[in-house]
């Protein structure tokens, strides 16, 4: 009974895979996220259009533990190779050792594992420090090299959380009139975001701008200067992804500045990267990049559509 109960599972698990010639499991840090959505949804998309290929998303609901047994159940299915949206990038080596040893690769993406790639195990995304300073960059000219400035960070388990901060802090250390007075994390949340802006309106904060690791927490500003009636042209927001909601809050005017983190190009990369692993291509390199762009109120019409 038991052996009937997993080859059941294996078969719900992969519906297609009498018929798919490559199989991936996909393992997402959170299915409720709005980037992460994109991400998603990209990887699905990509994967449907190649002929001889069935893919399987888990979530992972932020939690390591499970998403370590995720991975297990991936490598127990024998699949082709594993994605891994990363819930905690300091925790990957139980997943990439369980891969390897299996000889399953395994292709990390979005968010970059803390331990060396290489060895069947890729990385793809960005370079989260570039976008915190391209942020910065654009804020503190627009402050005129003087102001303070608060940090909203995202899930501090996460690379992108410490690189964009850190970015921020880099670009700001090169102006003596910045000053960061506060930097707390909203754990990339709409309205966690909106419940720290609150907290820092109602202490009676000066802030001239909010630097947030990415819109989602930027929205949960504005959000927060809405009910307070706190004009977005005194305090200037910037987020980091360019997301379709971020995009009609730069249209109405309220939102300064973002960074274009392509989820589309990640996700499309990420899986090509899983095929061509799979087949024992050895062109793949050990990191895959995807380079950030600068989206301002002059230019943001032409990431409408991405």
């Amino acid at each position: 009974m038991k052996r009937w109960t997993a080859a059941l599972a294996a078969a719900l698990m992969f519906p297609l895979a009498a018929l798919a010639q490559t199989k991936i499991g996909v393992s997402m840090a959170h299915f409720d996220d709005n980037f992460l959505t994109i991400l998603r949804q990209a990887m699905a998309k990509h994967a449907e259009g190649q002929k001889g290929v069935s893919i399987h998303f888990e979530d992972a609901r932020g939690d390591v533990g499970r998403q370590v047994n995720q991975v297990e159940t991936f490598v127990s299915q024998k699949v082709s190779a594993i994605i891994v949206n990363p819930a905690d990038t300091a925790a990957t080596k139980r997943m990439s050792e369980a891969a390897r040893k299996a000889g399953v690769p395994i292709v990390y993406v979005n968010r970059r594992p803390d331990e060396k790639m290489g060895n069947g195990a890729v990385f793809v995304g960005s370079d989260s420090l570039i976008a915190g300073r391209l942020q910065m960059d654009y804020l503190a000219k627009k402050l005129e090299g003087k102001g303070n400035v608060v940090i909203m960070v995202g899930e501090l388990s996460t690379d992108a959380a410490r690189d964009r901060t850190k970015g921020v802090k880099e670009v700001a250390a090169k102006y003596p009139g910045i000053k960061i007075i506060e930097e707390q994390t909203a754990n990339w949340q709409r309205n966690q975001g909106l419940d720290l802006m609150s907290k820092w309106i109602s202490a009676g904060l000066k802030i001239d701008a909010v630097a947030s690791n990415n819109d989602e927490m930027a929205i949960g500003a504005l959000l927060a200067m809405r009910q307070a009636k706190v004009s977005p042209k005194k305090v200037l927001v910037a987020g980091v992804d360019a997301t379709p909601d971020a995009l009609t809050e730069m249209q109405k005017g309220d939102l300064a500045v973002t960074v274009f983190q392509n989820a589309r190009a990640q996700g499309v990369s990420a899986v090509e990267a899983a095929i061509k692993l799979s087949k024992g291509d050895k062109s793949v390199p050990a990191e895959v990049m995807i380079p950030y762009e600068l989206v301002t109120p002059e230019n943001f019409k032409k990431y409408a559509s991405n």
